[in-house]
């Protein structure tokens, strides 16, 4: 019963010693911190990313607040993302490849904007989410200034400033 209990001791001390790497790598966005080099291909194949002037960051964690985003900024005028120095990033780790392929990427396809699309769940992993929300992230000189949640088209014009 000893021997087995040490077995497991140390099999357990292992495992928490190879995650800790792990943890570090992945730790949670906070105010101040330095956002994450994060490059990705839209729906055209071209490459969206966060540069140094970029102010705001769009994300969309699952399909409900990915839906009121594009309509919201669809209703916009052309180059509207520009404008606020803004990008857009969407995770479709979730769809499988036969929808992302015959329906999703000609519908986004269609989209007047680029929308960075997170392939793997791991490329957006470090970005903060709640159900059925856009995350937006305000930054400033490439540091996370903060973090707002909007849960409708509404409130994601105000938080972007837009009519």
């Amino acid at each position: 019963m000893t021997f087995t209990k040490s077995i497991v001791s140390r099999l357990l001390a292992g495992m928490f010693a190879l995650a800790l790497p792990f943890a570090a790598i992945s730790a949670p966005l906070v105010t101040g911190a330095s956002v994450p080099a994060l490059v990705l291909e839209d729906q055209h194949g071209k490459k969206v990313s966060i540069e140094a002037g970029t102010r705001i960051v769009l994300f969309a964690a699952d399909k409900a607040a990915s839906d009121f985003v594009n309509e919201t900024l669809a209703a916009q005028s052309a180059g509207v993302l520009d404008r606020l120095n803004a990008v857009y990033f969407a995770d479709i780790s979730a769809m499988p490849a036969l929808i992302t392929r015959m329906f999703a990427l000609p519908a986004l396809r269609e989209l007047p904007f680029a929308v960075g699309l997170g392939r793997e769940a791991s490329q957006l992993a470090d970005l903060p989410r709640q159900k059925g929300a856009v995350t937006l992230l305000r930054m400033a000189d490439g540091k996370l200034v903060s973090v707002e949640y909007a849960r409708d088209a509404g409130q994601l014009r105000q938080a972007m400033g837009i009519k």
